[in-house]
């Protein structure tokens, strides 16, 4: 309940700590195919996962998906991974997360949305759930793997492009199909 509530709290202050313009997709165009979407864990240990995971071939260019600093490049757990901390996004400031990456910038370099930042690399060997030398832990095939964090809290990358999932939300007191006069289906 307690993390229901500070996750919707971080959702309704938002709109005034995102980099303007809007930012951009860090694969495409064409926009990327989302083979898994953000599911934010109950806890700060809990199962779920902490980003989206967007499909691409190993080799694919990857694009910063907002202006910033690189304030990490290197390797984690075998893999790959760039940081790039984005400017006036508040206290902590917002960073974007990219995995697993070959980069092509250093720590310290100041990048612009858009801008080439790495190529996607094959995910680590022996990683689990891989499926070979382009799968990993997250995708049956190759995949970046796109976070967003505002100091340990970990967000839906989705907020920076202003857009989300589409929902669906109940009517009421209308009738479900025209003409139909008392939402029923003959």
């Amino acid at each position: 309940m307690h993390l229901t509530t500070l996750l919707l709290t971080l959702a309704l202050a938002w709109p005034a700590s995102l980099p303007s313009p809007p930012l951009t997709w860090p694969l495409g165009p064409p926009r990327p195919e989302i083979v898994r979407g953000w599911e934010p864990p109950a806890g700060p240990y809990a199962a779920g996962h902490r980003g989206l995971d967007l499909a691409a071939p190993v080799g694919a260019p990857v694009r910063a998906a907002a202006s910033g600093v690189v304030t990490f490049a290197g390797r984690v757990a075998g893999r790959g991974v760039l940081t790039i901390t984005l400017p006036d996004t508040g206290d902590p400031p917002l960073r974007t997360t990219y995995e697993p990456v070959d980069p092509l910038v250093t720590a310290g370099t100041k990048v612009t949305r858009g801008d080439p930042v790495a190529t996607l690399a094959p995910a680590a060997t022996g990683a689990a759930g891989s499926s070979g030398a382009a799968g990993s832990a997250h995708c049956a095939g190759s995949c970046l793997h796109w976070g967003l964090l505002r100091g340990d809290t970990y967000l839906n990358p989705l907020l920076l492009l202003r857009q989300g999932p589409s929902r669906l939300l109940p009517v009421t007191g209308q009738a479900l199909f025209a003409g139909s006069g008392g939402g029923t289906r003959s």
